[in-house]
């Protein structure tokens, strides 16, 4: 009760807490925010209530468009598969499996170019668990775009280069499992694809998923690869676990079954963990950097960049405030010509 009535202080408060730059928010999020504040929560954390107030009705329109028939084919055969022992998702006809084919079509709508991934739908899931349909589409709207730019288009580009920064992440945090797994020819992208992609949604216990998230939302993809260190070190973190692992395929199995090894572990030693991971946002910027420089040799027509993404709800406060900024600027030249 203590911890909510902090929050709920916050969310009254949520435009100068921003602009005096506190840490409080950060604190709050790595104690967990209470599940009754989530739906108010995230959105604010990911910039989705600002969004959500510059796009009044654009969802309801999306929502009543027709939609293309293919896509929605495709999210009917995987809204079954999100989640089938939760009350919200064991028939077709429920709520959950209705309003999971809702935002997954309407936001094919939003982005037809991109469409909808497999992956998305465990994470609209999850959403739509702790929030109503509007809230939960402009969450999904601003982890593809903002958080994770690429990871859901059509070649994945986004994951591609994640994989690569966190061989290099698990390199310098966990040397002794990386030498293993490079031995035995493991790379990132063989087992921390769905752990990435899905946001290790089908990968944790439900309580400590959603404290995981509570990190994420406010501090970006950083955490994505903080909580996939722990899970390596849960695997092969030990010199018993890596001797048992004598080739390719048992090191995947040890660590494709990650789930059993964490499924009794109490949240809050687990958060813990995974906020004590070495990994700064000035090492991920380096190791972006450097990898992109890597990308852009090896793709040279790619236009991926990942460079200027969100790493949290501070980043997408000062890129809202940017735009307004540049929007107001426009908007009085726009103003300054038409009185000449």
């Amino acid at each position: 009760r203590h911890r909510e009535m902090k929050w709920i202080s916050l969310i009254k408060h949520w435009d100068q807490v921003l602009e005096r730059k506190t840490s409080k928010i950060k604190t709050q999020c790595q104690k967990g925010i209470p599940a009754s504040l989530r739906a108010k929560c995230w959105p604010l954390l990911c910039g989705a209530t600002h969004r959500k107030e510059k796009n009044k009705d654009l969802y309801k329109a999306l929502e009543l468009a027709p939609g293309q028939q293919s896509w929605i084919d495709v999210i009917k055969r995987d809204t079954d598969r999100q989640f089938p022992f939760h009350e919200m998702f064991q028939s077709k006809e429920s709520h959950g499996q209705q309003g999971l084919l809702r935002v997954l079509k309407a936001y094919t709508e939003f982005q037809p170019e991109e469409g909808y991934c497999q992956a998305q739908g465990p994470v609209a899931a999850v959403l739509l668990m702790n929030m109503p349909l509007e809230e939960a589409f402009w969450c999904l709207v601003q982890i593809s775009e903002l958080y994770l730019p690429g990871y859901y288009s059509t070649l994945l580009e986004g994951v591609l280069f994640d994989a690569a920064i966190l061989s290099s992440v698990l390199k310098r945090t966990c040397p002794a499992a990386h030498k293993h797994m490079e031995s035995q020819g493991v790379e990132p992208l063989m087992f921390a694809t769905d752990w990435l992609m899905c946001l290790y949604s089908r990968h944790l216990p439900f309580n400590t998923l959603l404290r995981v998230w509570d990190l994420f939302f406010c501090y970006g993809v950083r955490v994505l690869f903080q909580v996939a260190v722990v899970l390596v070190r849960r695997c092969l973190g030990e010199a018993r676990q890596r001797k048992e692992c004598e080739g390719q395929m048992e090191t995947l199995e040890q660590l494709r079954a990650v789930r059993g090894r964490v499924q009794h572990e109490h949240a809050d030693s687990f958060i813990q963990e995974v906020c004590s991971v070495p990994l700064s946002l000035d090492d991920l910027q380096k190791q972006t950097d450097k990898e992109f420089e890597k990308w852009r040799k090896e793709r040279p027509g790619s236009t991926f960049d990942p460079r200027f993404r969100c790493h949290g709800y501070y980043m997408v406060w000062e890129k809202e405030r940017e735009h307004e900024k540049e929007q107001n600027k426009k908007d009085k030249q726009s103003a300054n010509l038409s009185v000449s």
